[in-house]
C-alpha cells in the first residue's frame, strides 16, 4: 500500500487531509511524490519558520543529538538554560517554563494563573474572561477557554471557569469582570484559527490597564502570532502593553514540538517543585533547535517581514473578487467573494500551499521567503481569486 491507502487505514480519522504527500522540501518550496514542486504560503501552520530543511537550524540539531538527545527534568542541560535565557532577554519576562505545544503552554498559563490568585485571594477567584472567536487549543480546558460555540459540542462536561467577551468591545470585558470573580483575562492580539482577526491598539491597551487596577492577570496566547510572525518578536509587541504570562509554542522550534510560557516579575514564583510538569518539556533537542530560530529574529529578519507583508497586501488588495485583506506581519487573512476552500484546492492543484480560516484564505509563509518566489505565488492565487 502506498502513504495515502496506509495513512486512510490505520490513523485515526481526525484530519481532513488534502491530496498531498508531501516527501521533501528546502525553503519555501516542497514536493510531492511524483517530485511535483509547490510553493509553501501555510509553514505548517506557521510552523516552519524559516521553511523546509533550514541548513543552520538542522546543524544546531545534529550538534545536540550527537551529544545526546533527552534526559529528564531532575537534571539541567545546557539548551533548555539558554532558551530561557535568551527567552527573557529578549522580552523583560524572569521565568520560561518549557512543554511540547501551545495547548500545553496555555493549558500551563491556566493553571499558572489560578495558582497565582489561589495563593494570593484563596478558594472560588478563578474565572478566565477569553473572547469570543478566540481558539486556544483542543485539550478539554483549552476548548474551554476557547470562545467558539462550534467547540463546546460532543466532549462534556467541559471545565468551568470560562467566560467570554466580545473582541474590541472593552465594556463586555468590563462588564464580564464585575460580574465574575475573575483571576485573569486571555487573548489572542491577532485572533488566527478565528479568522485572522487584528484585536485594535485601543481595546488591548484597556483590558491591560483594567487587569492592572484588579490584579486580574494579562495573558497573551502567542502561539501562532509569536517568533516573528506579525513583524514583531511577539504580537504584543505592537502594542503598548507588557503581559503577565505569554504562552508561545508553533514557529518557536521551527519544525520541532516545542512550547513555552513565559512569567513576567509579578508571576514568577508562581509555580514550586512538584505543582508542575512535563517529561518532555524543554527536550535538549527541540530546546537547541529553538536557540537557533529565536537568535536569528532580529531587527533585518523583522523589517523583511514587514517588506514582505507589503508586498502581499498590494497584489492582493486591488483584486475585484477580493473583500479585505487583514492581519499584521506574515500572518495574513483575504476575504474573497470566492469560497475560501474552493480557492485553496485550486491553488493546490497549480502548485501553491494555502490555507483558510474561517471564510478567509490564509497566508503564513516561511519568515525569509525568497520574495521573487513569494511574487510568482501571489500571480498563482491572484489568478485563482480572479476566475
Amino acid at each position: 500500500m502506498n502513504t495515502k491507502e496506509l495513512d486512510s487505514l490505520y490513523v485515526a480519522r481526525s484530519y481532513g487531509r488534502l491530496p498531498l504527500e508531501i516527501v521533501g522540501g528546502k525553503g519555501a518550496l516542497c514536493y510531492d511524490e511524483n517530485n511535483k514542486e509547490y510553493i509553501d504560503l501555510g509553514s505548517g501552520i506557521a510552523v516552519n519558520t524559516f521553511g523546509f530543511s533550514d541548513a543552520e537550524w538542522i546543524d544546531a540539531l545534529k550538534e545536540q543529538i550527537d551529544k545526546f538527545a533527552h534526559t529528564s527534568n531532575y537534571y539541567y542541560t545546557e539548551p533548555c538554560a539558554k532558551l530561557a535565557e535568551l527567552l527573557c532577554e529578549r522580552t523583560g519576562m524572569k521565568k520560561v517554563f518549557f512543554s511540547n505545544s501551545g495547548g500545553e503552554a496555555n493549558e500551563c498559563a491556566i493553571k499558572a494563573a489560578r495558582r497565582y490568585s489561589f495563593t494570593k485571594y484563596g478558594k472560588g477567584r478563578h474565572t478566565i474572561i477569553t473572547l469570543k472567536n478566540s481558539f486556544h487549543g483542543r485539550t478539554i480546558t483549552t476548548l474551554s477557554a476557547t470562545g467558539q460555540d462550534s467547540f463546546h459540542t460532543e466532549f462534556d462536561p467541559f471545565t468551568e471557569g470560562f467566560v467570554y467577551a466580545e473582541a474590541n468591545n472593552f465594556e463586555d470585558v468590563k462588564r464580564l469582570s464585575e460580574e465574575n470573580s475573575c483571576c485573569a483575562v486571555m487573548m489572542e492580539v491577532v485572533q488566527g484559527e478565528g479568522g485572522v482577526f487584528v484585536l485594535s491598539k485601543e481595546f488591548v491597551e484597556n483590558v491591560a490597564k483594567l487587569c492592572e487596577e484588579k490584579d486580574m492577570l494579562l495573558m497573551i496566547d502567542e502561539v501562532q502570532t509569536g517568533n516573528g510572525r506579525t513583524g514583531k518578536l511577539y504580537g504584543y509587541m505592537n502594542y503598548d502593553v507588557m503581559p503577565d504570562i505569554i504562552s508561545t509554542a508553533k514557529g518557536l522550534g521551527g519544525g520541532l514540538p516545542i512550547g513555552a510560557t513565559l512569567f513576567s516579575e509579578k508571576t514568577a514564583e508562581v509555580y514550586t517543585p512538584g505543582s508542575h510538569g512535563s517529561t518532555f518539556g524543554g527536550n535538549p533537542v527541540c530546546a537547541a533547535g529553538a536557540v537557533n530560530i529565536v537568535s536569528r529574529i532580529d531587527d533585518e529578519l523583522l523589517a523583511g517581514v514587514a517588506e514582505r507583508h507589503n508586498v502581499i497586501k498590494e497584489a492582493l488588495s486591488g483584486l475585484e473578487n477580493v473583500e479585505s485583506v487583514d492581519g499584521l506581519g506574515l500572518m495574513l487573512g483575504i476575504k474573497c467573494k470566492k469560497d475560501a476552500k474552493q480557492v485553496m484546492l485550486e491553488c493546490l492543484d497549480r502548485g501553491v500551499l494555502v490555507l483558510t480560516a474561517k471564510d478567509k484564505v490564509r497566508l503564513l509563509p516561511p519568515l525569509n521567503i525568497d520574495i521573487e518566489l513569494l511574487k510568482k505565488a501571489l500571480n498563482i492565487l491572484s489568478e485563482v481569486i480572479s476566475k
